[in-house]
């Protein structure tokens, strides 16, 4: 006994080394080791010494039958409750990651399969009126206003809360400033998360999205149609990753080859470098561009410049796709001469 109480000591002393308020993340893997629970628990900051931890769990008997999961763990925790946590599942959380440019459908899957909710308080709770009337959407749904990060939910959490938990986090992201921005460009935060919602979608490259973004607002002003292939997959009722001229006849209001301005709502979750882009625009004449196949963009502001690059993207995408081509009977040669 007197080994634990040193040990226990020792661990005290270690815990409170730490300064860090913020509760720590920590994932253990399924079928991890004690020695490996420790070392994550090291990397997150949880403890200062595995071997020491090791020891300590090892005395008290608890180095066995540890749970797996991802475990928020409060800061200065004793050993001893970190011990019961991993032994008993406490504080074990669902993790659920948005990324940036995720549409509302994309978003109501990872509800239902991380969070093991069922389809129709998923939807519900992302077309929640009193939602909708708190942040002034004029659209049906909150596509556009999830906030695209990595949440914690414990077991149990309901689909509202974990909308309303996006939400605030939206509220919280976004900047006065930005308000404030609002009035200089005469727009509403709905068109300005709508574009950006573009924005996201269209760029590939981070330094591209200011660029992007201002061949939109130069075409909005001079009330030419925004066409924009992201809205058309949007649009469309199965995405397509390779637009054709008959999905450009689509007819909805969120095809931008149809219908001028912006379309009525977002199109996806935009997030703060792509919103920023949108009310920062760049100070450039463009009004065109076209997709290269390694992700950057050609822009040109002349329409005759414009189909020339036209003409030179299509060259470089029919070549890759003539290695493609390549690469898959190849590949379909080798798996024949295998058999």
């Amino acid at each position: 006994m007197r080994w634990v109480a040193r040990v226990s000591a020792a661990a005290a002393l270690v815990a409170c080394a730490s300064g860090n308020d913020a509760p720590a993340r920590v994932t253990i893997p399924p079928g991890a080791t004690m020695r490996a629970a420790a070392d994550s628990l090291r990397v997150a900051g949880v403890v200062g010494s595995p071997r020491v931890f090791r020891l300590y769990a090892k005395l008290r008997r608890s180095d066995r039958g540890i749970k797996a999961g991802t475990y928020l763990i409060e800061p200065h925790a004793s050993w001893g409750s970190i011990l019961s946590s991993l032994r008993e599942g406490r504080g074990v959380v669902n993790v659920l990651t948005i990324p940036e440019g995720f549409t509302l459908a994309q978003i109501e899957d990872l509800l239902v399969t991380k969070l093991e909710l069922h389809g129709d308080s998923a939807r519900a709770a992302l077309t929640d009126t009193a939602l909708l009337h708190r942040l002034d959407v004029p659209t049906p749904t909150l596509e556009g206003y999830l906030f695209p990060d990595t949440y914690f939910f414990p077991p149990g959490t309901t689909a509202r809360a974990a909308v309303l938990a996006m939400v605030r986090r939206f509220e919280q992201r976004w900047r006065p400033e930005w308000t404030a921005r609002l009035d200089s460009l005469t727009v509403s935060r709905h068109d300005v998360l709508t574009l950006a919602s573009i924005v996201e979608r269209e760029a590939k490259r981070p330094e591209e999205r200011p660029v992007i973004a201002a061949v939109y607002w130069n075409r909005l002003r001079k009330g030419m149609l925004l066409q924009a292939d992201p809205t058309v997959q949007y649009a469309l009722p199965q995405y397509q990753s390779r637009l054709l001229n008959k999905h450009l006849t689509v007819k909805s209001p969120y095809n931008t080859y149809k219908y001028p301005g912006l379309p009525p709502g977002p199109i996806a979750a935009p997030g703060t470098a792509s919103i920023q882009a949108t009310l920062y625009p760049a100070d450039v004449p463009f009004l065109y561009f076209v997709a290269h196949p390694d992700g950057h963009h050609e822009f040109r502001a002349r329409l005759e410049q414009h189909q020339e690059a036209v003409r030179i993207a299509r060259r470089a995408w029919d070549a890759v796709r003539r290695q493609q081509r390549a690469e898959s009977l190849q590949a379909r040669q080798r798996a024949r001469s295998a058999r």
